[in-house]
């Protein structure tokens, strides 16, 4: 009886050659930006609900000026066009949410032409800014438009002793310390997205679960508060208590949305932690010594100019690295 053998052809394999990184992750830049989009929807309704619907055209003011300033330059430069990915569309609504309500709409497309402009474009686009982009649209309008950026509306729902004024301001000018519930709720005056703590952390402990934030720099901001907030209070008990700082004005705001951006924050785990403390220790000395009743916006673009050197120095030591120092 005969067989027959068949030999099959050999099979071709290919191999990719690539460059680092070879880890990849599920988020996109795309997903991730209309992801923090959707996390900041519960800061919307709350704007929307305590100081009334028309604040929604600052918001669509600051997210059309702030895309179209990125298509404008993307073109004048011949670049792609990138509107889509989302970066910019976010970098105009958390700007609009820093704003306080009834802002003017030609002042905050200013602030979204700066943000994008100065803020990201101007440095090569984005992966390459080095400040946070909404920060600095946010700073140039509190140093353009002084008077307005600190006129604020008394909320809907407010009671006879709700004031106009922030929780920080009636402490800075006053000595008047708000209850912690109105602060949680947002039932206090403040800017679009801060007043509501309730709201902020709804979407930023989405975030962190679906782990597009980092948990390390809120929890050290946090911490930090808690460190040095109570350090000043123990020292003089007229200072605000660390609870106080923490739901008072933007901090939280500023923990979960702006402290977390990728591009401005350090990549290593003990740079962020040293990144989150820093910026709750510049807040603290702001808000106490300080001419000006907030600083979170400072406190972090203040940090963001560390972030290269923070991440040179707590870099992990790479494998052989110190075998290689004692041959020598």
């Amino acid at each position: 009886m005969e067989t027959t053998t068949t030999i099959e052809p050999k099979q071709k394999v290919y191999f990719d050659l690539t460059t680092s990184p070879h880890l990849h992750s599920k988020w996109t830049t795309s997903k991730v930006m209309w992801f923090v989009v959707a996390a900041l929807v519960p800061s919307i309704a709350a704007a929307l609900t305590f100081f009334g619907w028309t604040q929604i055209f600052i918001i669509i003011t600051a997210v059309v000026f702030a895309v179209g300033t990125e298509v404008s330059i993307q073109v004048i430069r011949k670049k792609q066009i990138t509107w889509f990915d989302g970066s910019a569309a976010l970098t105009g609504l958390l700007l609009a949410l820093t704003l306080p309500p009834n802002f003017s709409l030609s002042a905050t497309a200013i602030g979204s032409v700066v943000a994008i402009g100065l803020g990201k474009q101007i440095f090569g686009g984005l992966g390459y800014n080095i400040f946070n982009p909404a920060l600095v649209g946010r700073a140039f309008l509190q140093a353009a438009f002084p008077v307005q950026i600190t006129t604020w509306l008394k909320p809907n729902f407010a009671v006879d002793s709700v004031t106009s004024a922030t929780p920080l301001a009636a402490f800075k000018f006053d000595k008047i310390f708000t209850d912690t519930v109105p602060m949680a709720i947002g039932n206090v005056g403040g800017s679009l997205g801060e007043t509501s703590a309730i709201a902020v952390l709804i979407g930023g402990i989405l975030l962190i679960a679906v782990g597009i934030v980092n948990w390390r720099i809120p929890l050290s901001m946090i911490l930090g508060m808690f460190l040095f907030g109570g350090m000043f209070w123990l020292i003089n008990p007229q200072n605000p208590t660390p609870i106080f700082h923490i739901f008072a004005g933007s901090f939280l705001f500023g923990a979960m949305f702006m402290a977390t951006d990728w591009v401005t924050s350090p990549i290593t785990n003990k740079g962020m932690w040293v990144f989150g403390l820093g910026i709750s220790l510049v807040l603290v000395v702001i808000r106490i010594y300080g001419g000006l009743p907030e600083g979170v916006m400072y406190s972090i673009l203040f940090m963001n100019g560390f972030v290269p050197l923070i991440n040179r120095y707590t870099r992990p030591t790479i494998f052989g690295a110190v075998k290689e120092e004692k041959k020598k």
